[in-house]
Order: structure tokens, then sequence, then C-alpha cells
């Protein structure tokens, strides 16, 4: 799902721009004398003229002061040195805030709530933080200190032209208004474009990142036509904007070239006029000339700049949308809470929409130190309350507490740190086991503590026989380790971490007979004196749990232990005894 806001006013983006830049605490100083090398570039290029001037009309009289050579190699010296520490200062402050508004995007990101990565796809947010802030970059960089410095050029031009002949200068100013006209409206229409354009993009980049991920999955269901008209459908809309916006930077393009081309034709027959007549010297034609080409080209680059500052108005609009997004909270009242108590679910409600619960009035009593398991039909709720547990969403209604108080009032990254997670597809990141099992740990952890929670979780006996041991690359997604194998490392990840509450999700229900084994055994040194809850689809690995809680349609519908189930509840007796009877037709296969 691509970001959708409202569509504000160009004041009102403006604004927005600026307080980006402005929150993203540009070096001054360097800006200031970025500024100011340009401005001495700029004042070195209106001197040029001037002294071409006063070399052409001594020229014309057979004579020529050396003076004049040396003043022009001095400005031609100036103005590219000048130039050149300009560019490169205002590339550094280009640079520098595109990082700071980088880093403030990554860290919302990072710090956003699950139901945020729930509406938007990974692609659209990417393309949020490299794309918009590219745009950002690119108006900085490229076209700021061109625009600044064009504009003190056509200022400084005009001014130096009034004195020189105000006839000739009024001919050029007639192409101002003309020019102007044409840009602004043909600008609104750029920046609506340039609006669908990284709209499309984020909605390419997010459908090029969701078949990348599972390419796999795309050639097993030879699904590559499939993708390839999707992907192509997107690929043409990009077409058909840069299109559109090639047709309107046509138009501007030849229609600045004209008017100023005609303004040029006018300026040299006038001025010929007057040369011939004795009322203008041919070094001042020569002047007006290149004065002209000075106030020509910072016009052309005008309408490139207003195309790159709309394009970045659009962006910092996209940025500012994720920045003003809530963030979770990262402040509890407390830090200081006893993990070794009761869990209490109290009355809680909670669905994905409000008006579709999948949890409905849940009240359940999770006793500290012993095995809670949770069984039930697909979609009947028990992911969801580890979903909550673990605060990614927070109930509709009602509340879960630790002894008498709200998980809530509970520091979120504290409160975190005491749970671990292990799911039925276990997740790597890419990087080493290593890097996998340590996931997360901001204290050191030595090479010892790695191999024995590796070998606690009978996963040192594979690693040792690899070449590399904990350094072997796992790839994207531990797709070069096998399922039980990645089952293991993520035992390891949790044992490392010491978590006092454990939450289990159909740990082992992909695996086979011999990785289940090693698997189980795994689990159950995890288990050992903490807090454990179960997901299970095996009733036959969760018989010997302290209490099997049952869920169906969002409800609980009974609580106990295996043998008080199989005889108070039908649910649980006919999964149970389905269960039992394909175990006993395996057996005698």
């Amino acid at each position: 799902m691509a970001m959708k806001q409202k569509d504000p006013s160009s004041a009102k983006r403006i604004k927005e721009f600026w307080l980006l830049i402005k929150t993203s605490r540009p070096p001054v100083k360097l800006v200031c004398l970025a500024i100011i090398l340009s401005l001495v570039e700029t004042v070195a290029g209106l001197i040029v003229p001037l002294l071409t001037k006063s070399m052409v009309d001594q020229l014309s009289h057979s004579a020529i002061d050396p003076s004049i050579i040396i003043l022009l190699g001095v400005a031609f010296i100036v103005e590219s040195t000048s130039s050149g520490f300009s560019y490169y200062y205002m590339n550094h402050v280009g640079e520098y805030i595109v990082a700071s508004i980088r880093k403030r995007l990554w860290q919302h990101v990072l710090q956003s709530p699950i139901p945020f990565f729930d509406q938007y796809e990974s692609g659209d947010t990417m393309s949020r933080i490299t794309q918009d802030t590219d745009t950002i970059k690119s108006l900085i960089t490229q076209h700021l200190t061109t625009f600044i410095t064009g504009l003190v050029t056509i200022i400084g031009s005009i001014v130096i032209l009034l004195f020189i002949d105000w006839k000739m200068t009024l001919i050029m100013l007639v192409a101002v208004p003309i020019a102007i006209a044409i840009i602004l409206p043909l600008g609104h229409k750029i920046l609506k474009i340039s609006q669908l354009t990284q709209d499309e993009m984020a909605k390419f980049s997010a459908n090029l990142g969701r078949v990348l991920v599972d390419i796999r999955l795309v050639k097993a269901f030879t699904a590559e036509k499939k993708e390839r008209i999707k992907g192509n459908e997107r690929i043409d809309q990009l077409f058909h904007y840069g299109l559109k916006e090639a047709r309107i930077l046509a138009v501007i393009t030849p229609i600045m070239s004209f008017i100023m081309m005609l303004v040029l034709v006018l300026l040299i027959g006038y001025g010929g006029v007057q040369v011939a007549s004795g009322a203008l010297s041919a070094g001042s034609l020569v002047a007006i000339i290149i004065y002209m080409f000075q106030i020509v080209v910072p016009f052309s680059q005008m309408a490139n700049f207003f195309s790159a500052f709309q394009k970045a108005l659009g962006g910092a609009e996209r940025v500012q949308y994720i920045l003003s997004l809530n963030k979770e909270p990262r402040d509890g009242t407390s830090q200081d809470y006893n993990t070794s108590q009761d869990i209490h679910f109290h009355h809680v409600d909670f669905g994905y929409k409000e008006e579709r619960l999948i949890l409905n009035n849940i009240t359940l009593f999770i006793p500290s130190g012993k095995t809670t398991a949770f069984v039930g039909p697909s979609g009947s709720g028990k992911t969801t309350l580890f979903s909550l547990l673990e605060r990614f969403y927070t109930p509709n209604a009602g509340d879960i507490l630790l002894g008498d108080r709200s998980i809530q009032q509970f520091q979120l990254r504290s409160w975190r740190s005491q749970l671990s997670y292990v799911s039925q597809d276990s997740p790597l990141m890419s990087g080493t086991i290593r890097d996998n099992i340590i996931y997360g740990m901001e204290r050191e952890v030595s090479d010892k503590e790695i191999e024995v929670a590796a070998e606690l979780a009978h996963a040192l006996e594979f690693v040792s026989r690899l070449p590399q041991g904990f350094d072997t690359e796992v790839g994207e997604r531990g797709i070069k380790l096998s399922g039980g194998q990645r089952q293991r490392i993520s035992i390891a990840r949790a044992l490392i971490r010491d978590p006092k509450i454990l939450l289990l999700d159909e740990a082992t229900s992909n695996l086979d007979s011999a990785s289940e084994q090693l698997v189980q055994k795994a689990l159950e040194h995890l288990m050992k004196g903490r807090t454990t809850l179960v997901i299970a689809h095996r009733i036959s690995t969760i018989v010997e749990a302290d209490q099997i809680v049952i869920l169906d349609g969002g409800t609980i519908t009974g609580v106990g232990t295996h043998h008080e189930l199989m005889d108070n509840h039908e649910l649980y007796r006919k999964l149970a005894m389905q269960q039992l009877q394909k175990k006993g037709n395996e057996n005698r296969l």
C-alpha cells in the first residue's frame, strides 16, 4: 500500500521543506562560506565583460594596456577557484543534510509500531528513505547555489547594463515577464507529475522487493510471466510520467531559447546601428552581448531549478509524513519489575480492524515458571495473543498484567528484553551464524558463551563441521541452512538472551523427525525455569504442559491439563484422537 496524505497548499509545502532542512541542523558556517565563495565567483564573472570592453576599445585604437590582460587572468583564476571550492562545500552541505534526514527517517522507521509495517509495503518505505531524500540532495547540491548566483548575476548584469546603455537594457528586460509567465504554470504541472512519478516509483520498488525476497516461490509456481506483466505495467507507467515531464520541458526549453535568441538578434541589430553612428563603442556592444548571455544562462537554469524545487517539495512532504506518524512508546513509568510473577489477560478484546475482533473478552491466568500451551483451529487468535504480549499491538479493551501492574507501564525496550520468541519459521538475518546468535545483544558476548548456547541448542555439532564454523554466512533469510539448522540457531539466539518469558510458536511443526527430536531436546533446555507459552498443532508435544488453553473463534473455550481436557472438552478430545489415529497409521506404515 502506497503512502497517501492530503494535498497541502504550496505555502505549506515550502514551510515543511524549510522546516525539514532546519531540523537537519545544516553546518551554517559552511553554508555561508559556500555562498560567499559563490558570490565572489559571480562578482569576478561580472567584472570580466567590463575588462573585455576596455580591451576591445583599446584594440580598436591599436593600443592595449598590459594590466588589462593581467586583470582578466586574475578574474578568471578567482572565478574558477571560488567556483570549485563553492561547489565542493555546497555538496558537503547537501550530503550532510540528506545524511541527517536519512538517519532521522531510519530511526523513526525502526521505532515505528508494527501496524505501520502492516499498512505500508517495505519497498514503499525504502523509496522514501532513498529516492525522496535524493531529490532534496539534488536540489541543494546541483541547483540551489546556481539559483542564488544566477539571481545575483542577473541583477548585477542589469545594473551594469543600465549604466552602459539603458535603452538596450530595456529591450532585454521585456523578455523577463514573458519567461516568468511561461515557467510558473508549467512548474505546477511538473510538481503534480513529480508526485505521481515518486508514488509510482515507490510502488515499483515495493513490488520489486516483494518478488526478489520470495523469488523461490515465484519460480516454484512458474509465476515469472505474471510477475513480468506486473513489473512491466509499473515500468510503463513510469515511462508515461517521464514522457509527460519531458513534454513540459520540451515546451519550456525551446520557447526560452527562442525568446533569448530574439532578444540577441534585436540587441546585435540595434547595437550595430549604434556603433556605426558612434553613439556606442565596439567594446560596449561586446560587453552588452556577454552580459546578455550571463542573464540568459541563469534564466535557462532557473527552469531546471523550479523543476527540481517542485520535486524536492514533494519528496520533503512525503518524508515529513513519515516523521509525523506515531512511534512506539520508548519510555515507561517503570523499569524495575519482577518477571517471576504471574501474567493475567484481563477481559482483552483485540482486532486489527476495530469492527472485526480477533480476540473477544479473553481472561486468562498464566502461572510464573510454568508451561502454558495454546491449541485451536487456524485463525483462532493464538499468534495474536503472543503479539499482544510482545506489545506489537495494544488491546482495544482490557489489559495484560504482570502481577498487579499493566505491562504498558514498563519501558518497552526493557520489557521486550525479558522475552524471547521462537517461531515455526524463525527468520535469520543475512550475515554469519555468530551474528545471528548474538543478534540484538548490546553487551560483549564471548566465544565461550556462543559455544555453550549453540551446544545447549544442539547446534554445535553441525556448526563445528562447517569449514568456517560460526563465521559461516547463512545467506538471505538463512537460506543456506536447513529448516532444522535455522531452528536450532534461533534457539541458541533465545538461550543467550536468558529470557524470563519464552514464546514458542509451532517451533517444531515444519521439521522432519530427526530434526524435530534435536530441536525438542534444545527446547527442553530453553524452557527450564521459565514462564513458557507454547502454540502447538501437535498435541503429543504438549501433553506434559502445566495447563492447556483451547482457543476457538477468538474466545477461550477450555483450560486444563491434557487429561482434564480429554475428559471434559469435546474439541480437544476430537483433535487429540485424530492426531493419535494418524500417528498410529504412520507407525503401522
